[in-house]
């Protein structure tokens, strides 16, 4: 198989609907922000690559919220609370050459101008592209409140001049109130078009990923899902490297193998849309808690969907939780319908599932996972040659996981926990 043709600018647009399903109320919100950041940016006349750099910052702006309560607090105007989400973006997007730029406009989102102290936070500068970014993010938000935008636009426009000089740059503020007076910029800002409107303005300024920086990338948005919850923090590295692991040993060419490590990242990417304490639930899901959890592989489908270079890697991401008997979900494939590839997840998924711990219990050993292997093979849950694979090599593959998932930890704690009680 060729590696496919990936760009920077596609992936990540993609990747950013992800954050809106955190919470309904969120819908569209990043997109938003990423095209009313565009276009203040290229009245203000920056450069292509500047205006690159306002999309990306745009639409991955609150990437560092980890829960709905936090977005859903970010969507207030006034915006009187501590913004740790801030830092965590920047510590996540930084470890991303290609983000880095964008990582710095979005540490300082939300600080306000007060009349140019906002150009310096204690003893670091603020980019002035993290102040444009904030007058994009509550432009947004109050378009969010409007339920006609062409009849609302004046009350937008009234609030913001009000907070010119004390929340906004004067200069940034007056280029809003000259776009303002343009129909089409409130009904693109609006429109479910924006990504399609992006790339063609910024199609000159794309940049095409490596496997490796593919891999990079998806093992950094795999982060932003899982370390919303502390238990289950490094499930999506175990996957991915036994994922790897067992597609080598199901003869998958190196290119293959390579972009399995990606699927493995994302086979999850949907329990963004999941609560923490739901995945956190120490005892039995009910029934309406277990259909909650059955929408994730379908939201990982419907994400990845939408980035045509990524349909391989899609189909073996999201149909990890189809069955070899057509009983899995969402799909309810059958063995003939369901690719190798995602067979090859199913088992790498069931087997970090079983060595986790869980709060109901202690990560199984090596004789209990093989009962359950062999189980589940023998009633067509999963492919058993590929289970068998597993059990051939246990011993290498399992340390393998336990590495990926330590070195996962560490990123956690490093992350998440010195910023839990930071005030800018």
């Amino acid at each position: 198989m060729d590696r496919p043709q990936m760009q920077l600018l596609d992936v990540l647009l993609g990747f950013s609907e992800a954050l809106d399903l955190v919470d309904h109320s969120l819908a569209n919100h990043h997109m938003q922000v990423a095209y009313i950041a565009f276009s203040l940016a290229d009245r203000l006349g920056f450069s292509l690559d500047e205006k690159k750099q306002m999309v990306m910052a745009g639409a991955l702006h609150d990437i560092g919220a980890l829960s709905a309560q936090e977005r859903i607090l970010a969507l207030k105007f006034e915006d009187s609370i501590a913004y740790q989400h801030s830092e965590v973006g920047y510590l996540f997007l930084q470890q991303f050459a290609p983000l880095r730029q964008a990582a710095k406009i979005i540490r300082y989102h939300h600080v306000p101008w007060l009349y140019g102290k906002g150009k310096r936070v204690f003893q670091f500068e603020v980019p002035i592209e993290s102040h444009l970014l904030h007058l994009a993010d509550r432009i947004a938000v109050l378009m969010k409140k409007s339920s006609f935008i062409l009849e609302d636009k004046d009350k937008i426009c009234e609030k913001i001049k009000r907070h010119s000089g004390v929340g906004f740059v004067p200069e940034h503020v007056e280029a809003f109130l000259e776009l303002a007076e343009y129909e089409y910029f409130w009904l693109d800002a609006v429109s479910n078009q924006i990504p399609d409107i992006l790339k063609r303005y910024l199609k000159p300024a794309v940049l095409d990923l490596s496997i490796k920086q593919l891999q990079d990338f998806s093992k950094l948005f795999s982060r932003i899902v899982d370390f919303r919850s502390p238990l289950n923090a490094s499930h999506s590295s175990g996957v991915a490297v036994v994922a790897k692991r067992l597609a080598e040993m199901a003869g998958f060419s190196v290119n293959e193998c390579e972009l399995m490590l990606v699927a493995g990242y994302l086979h999850d990417l949907g329990k963004i849309a999941v609560s923490p304490s739901l995945l956190e639930k120490p005892g039995r899901l009910t029934s309406r808690e277990f259909l909650v959890i059955k929408r994730h592989p379908y939201y990982t489908c419907s994400i990845l969907s939408k980035i045509d270079s990524l349909s391989v890697i899609n189909s073996w991401a999201s149909l990890h939780h189809e069955r070899l008997d057509g009983r899995g979900y969402p799909f309810h494939l059958k063995e003939k319908d369901i690719p190798v590839g995602a067979q090859i997840m199913a088992v790498a998924d069931v087997f970090t599932a079983l060595s986790e711990d869980r709060p109901y219990r202690q990560g199984m050993e090596k004789e209990e996972i093989f009962k359950i292997l062999d189980s589940m093979a023998l009633n067509k849950a999963i492919n058993g040659d590929i289970a068998a694979f597993l059990k051939d090599d246990f011993d290498f593959i399992d340390e393998e996981r336990k590495k990926m998932q330590e070195e996962s930890l560490r990123e956690y704690e490093h992350i998440v926990h010195p910023v839990r009680n930071l005030r800018i």
